[in-house]
């Protein structure tokens, strides 16, 4: 007699009691008729002792895979695809469009000339600049241009496009929080009416308005994404590098701040945290772990990161995630520059992040 699809057998290796006897087979599968099953069978997998990923580390290196982009770029145009972008698969995740359990991330490509047409979805999505200079994202109004190292963000369900007005192919880093709605069930997507949105302010306007130390009068006092579109990288890196002549350096994470939101202090937006570190020449970080899965790019220098038993060499460009609960250390062969990306803010809103160091 074959026990229904997913209920206990007598080859069950969580079974509470090793084998499970005729009477119990039987009884699961009389419960499992009534869309039952019991939890004392599989309380082991639900609550693990520790967090148990079933993602990988891997990385990406940038000179290999941006041929690959650039191919794209051959065979289907950005208005075809609408977003022209080569999925970053964990490689435990295939077929899953996802990088870590929560976070879908890619690369997207958009040549000269070309134009990603307005539409706008419940995930929330940024854009990290890794190749070109002078393409723009505009969000819900206003036109930003895109340079190496900015960090850009498009809040769930405000209107976005994406073109190339430059002399040159613009290559970015997608990261969006896809798995997490879907997770919830809460996902919708609308295409607008017209290829490019009206834009009303300038590029850098949100970050003339909210970055700076003061804040438009009556600007909201509770918004729980910040109102600042984009970050450049011209502007945050000259922090970092204060840190380090400071010597505010973590053991850890090198001289790093956060991309904050102006309004509340908290992380730029409510579900991905996003952060840039400088590594010193020489640096070794110390051992560290926490339950957020994370994203890395090399935005200058070259090191080498330990994931439990793999070591991963990098150089701008390389793209490598370090997944739930894996212990790493950065080494920093040269003064480096790392811009990090999790979905640490969405762990500590529901209480469940913690780290280990």
């Amino acid at each position: 007699m074959d026990a229904p699809a997913g209920s206990p057998t007598a080859a069950s290796s969580d079974s509470v009691a090793g084998a499970v006897t005729p009477e119990r087979a039987a009884y699961y599968e009389r419960i499992g008729k009534e869309n039952l099953a019991p939890l004392w069978e599989v309380l082991r997998g639900l609550v693990p002792p520790e967090p148990k990923t079933p993602c990988v580390p891997a990385l990406w290196r940038f000179n290999d895979v941006r041929k690959m982009v650039m191919e794209a770029g051959t065979l289907i145009t950005a208005k075809e695809a609408e977003r022209r972008v080569l999925v970053l698969e964990n490689p435990a995740l295939r077929g899953k469009s996802r990088i870590t359990q929560s976070l879908y991330a890619g690369l997207q490509l958009i040549l000269p000339g070309e134009i990603a047409p307005a539409h706008r979805h419940t995930a929330s999505a940024i854009r990290f600049v890794l190749d070109g200079d002078g393409a723009y994202t505009a969000v819900d109004g206003e036109k930003t241009v895109m340079r190496r190292g900015d960090f850009v963000i498009t809040p769930n369900w405000t209107p976005h496009d994406h073109g190339n007005p430059s002399q040159q192919p613009m290559i970015w880093l997608d990261v969006l929080d896809v798995p997490t709605v879907n997770f919830f069930d809460a996902a919708f997507s609308e295409h607008l009416d017209q290829e490019t949105q009206s834009n009303t302010r300038e590029d850098g306007d949100s970050y003339a308005r909210y970055g700076s130390g003061v804040l438009p009068d009556g600007a909201p006092k509770e918004m729980i994404r910040s109102p600042i579109i984009s970050y450049p990288f011209a502007r945050v890196r000259p922090v970092i590098e204060r840190m380090a002549k400071s010597d505010d350096i973590n053991p850890y994470h090198g001289a790093r701040v956060r991309y904050a939101n102006p309004i509340n202090g908290g992380w730029a937006t409510p579900t991905m945290g996003a952060q840039l570190a400088l590594l010193p020449k020489g640096f070794k970080g110390k051992d560290y772990r926490s339950t957020d899965g994370t994203i890395f790019v090399c935005v200058e220098g070259e090191g080498t990161t330990k994931v439990e038993e793999q070591t991963f060499h990098w150089t701008p460009g390389d793209v490598f995630v370090v997944p739930s609960w894996k212990t790493y250390a950065h080494t920093a062969k040269s003064e480096s520059v790392l811009f990090s990306i999790s979905d640490r803010p969405a762990q500590e809103a529901l209480g469940i992040w913690r780290e280990l160091n």
